[in-house]
């Protein structure tokens, strides 16, 4: 099994942060709501540009049409009442144009800037007449300018029907215009950063309760608290009530577990006792014997799965976290103490700043139990190595103990780990040292397995979830 499938997500891809989407949304929202309403606000700007320059053309507009409706005036006199120097200019822009339309007298009139030139008709173009009787839009110019054009139709009766025109040049609506959509866009680009950078405080204030949870979290998962403390906005207190409640509730279900394991493990025992002892009083039976010899096979079994379900228990709980090189210490001196009449030297490598996720106990068992089976088919030494190693940045623990004892051939490493399968009946023990060891490291999601050691003999290589960053070896 793979110390990679660990019980945290760090070996996953990290989701995008509730800060992240919180100040993504707003701000996508921001530019959104700002980009809208500097269309409106051109839009409406340009709208009152137009009507503003309308209103300075319907002005020139009533009084062509008030001169051509005082067809007495001398012909020299017509039309002079503009006051505006742009209509004498040529081609400046600024035209106006009588044109008759019956046919019954000369056809044009026009001012002086025009030239030679003639002013397109919007009725042409399909331009509807206005409630004010009159036609507007943009026309293009004799120099190719965009002209803004009002034009009405008049009718006089017996003396004619006129088509009076006036146009200015439409730049002016277009120049102010931009010049309000750059002072616009550079007081919103401001406002977007003064908004972006509230955001950003409002996101990061408003959330630091829930950091403040999610670093407690982490401090009780890794063993440096036990519930979450101190003060909490109202929003945010339910959670930290009911968290806590909920670890509550998982020690005591895991405190009844360990209860009824401890009473099953009483309540086997006394009638395995009774039977040995009632076997035992039958030496020379052979059926007494295979009783005796079940009895032992029962009692290895009951020890290993009450083993088993002990440390699942345990494991429900939120994870407690162990010194690695003052367990190994101690339990080499305590290996090299059972093991002194054989002279075992027992050398350890422990990183300093490795740590287990799980209780001491069970780190003493699995290493204890390799630790063990190597002193008893080595030679005269054992050599422990531990250390944190990072794997996807997260820490997990390798422990890898060799011996220079006579190994095992390739095909015999895996029968090993069977449980009660023992190689040679020689050495001591129940066989069940090995399996106890793959079946501990499988509960935590770790792994074990068995290589060719350096040293000539046997390498078991025991990796489970650490809680350190990678450190320096401590010799």
């Amino acid at each position: 099994m793979d110390t990679r499938q660990t019980p945290t997500e760090a070996t996953k891809p990290r989701a995008t942060s509730l800060a992240t989407r919180l100040f993504v949304s707003a701000t996508v929202w921001v530019v959104v709501i700002l980009l809208l309403t500097g269309i409106v606000l051109s839009s409406v700007y340009r709208q009152a540009s137009e009507r503003a320059f309308d209103r300075r053309l319907n002005l020139y507009l009533r009084t062509l049409v008030a001169d051509v409706a005082t067809p007495d005036e001398p012909l020299d006199r017509q039309f002079q009442s503009l006051g505006e120097p742009l209509f004498e200019l040529p081609l400046s822009g600024w035209y106006w144009q009588v044109t008759r339309t019956d046919g019954d007298k000369p056809e044009l009139r026009s001012s002086r800037s025009l030239w030679d030139k003639k002013l397109p008709k919007l009725e042409d173009r399909g331009v509807e007449l206005t409630a004010a009787g009159i036609r507007i839009g943009y026309v293009d110019g004799p120099e190719g300018q965009t002209l803004r054009m009002v034009e009405r139709p008049v009718d006089l009766g017996a003396d004619g029907k006129f088509l009076v025109m006036v146009a200015g040049d439409a730049s002016e609506i277009f120049e102010e215009t931009r010049a309000f959509d750059y002072y616009l866009g550079g007081t919103f680009a401001a406002l977007s950063i003064v908004l972006v950078l509230t955001t950003i405080f409002q996101v990061r204030f408003g959330l630091a309760p829930l950091k403040r949870i999610s670093d407690s979290i982490a401090d009780i998962r890794s063993g440096r608290a036990e519930r979450l403390e101190g003060e909490f906005p109202v929003e945010i207190a339910p959670l930290a009530r009911e968290t806590n409640a909920l670890i509550d509730a998982n020690r005591e279900i895991v405190e009844r577990a360990r209860t009824h394991v401890g009473n099953l493990a009483h309540a086997i025992k006394t009638p395995l006792s009774v039977m040995v002892n009632e076997a035992s009083a039958r030496a020379g039976d052979p059926f007494a014997a295979k009783v005796l010899e079940q009895t032992d096979v029962m009692r290895d079994q009951v020890a290993h799965h009450l083993e088993r379900a002990r440390i699942a228990a345990r494991l429900t709980v939120i994870a407690t976290v162990t010194e690695v090189a003052p367990a190994i210490e101690a339990l080499r001196r305590t290996m090299e103490k059972i093991h002194r009449d054989r002279g075992i030297t027992i050398e350890v490598e422990a990183d300093a700043a490795a740590k287990f996720r799980g209780e001491r106990q069970d780190l003493e068992e699995m290493v204890g139990n390799l630790v063990d089976n190597a002193s008893k088919w080595a030679h005269g030494r054992v050599a422990i190595r531990a250390e944190a190693v990072a794997k996807d940045d997260y820490p997990h623990l390798v422990v890898a103990i060799e011996d220079d004892g006579p190994g095992l051939p390739p095909e015999a490493r895996q029968a090993v780990l069977g449980r009660g399968r023992r190689l040679d009946e020689s050495k001591p023990g129940s066989g069940l040292g090995l399996s106890i060891v793959a079946d501990l490291a499988a509960l935590y999601r770790g792994h074990f397995t068995l290589e060719q050691a350096a040293l000539g003999g046997l390498r078991a290589v025991l990796e489970v979830p650490g809680d350190a960053p990678v450190g320096a070896t401590a010799h």
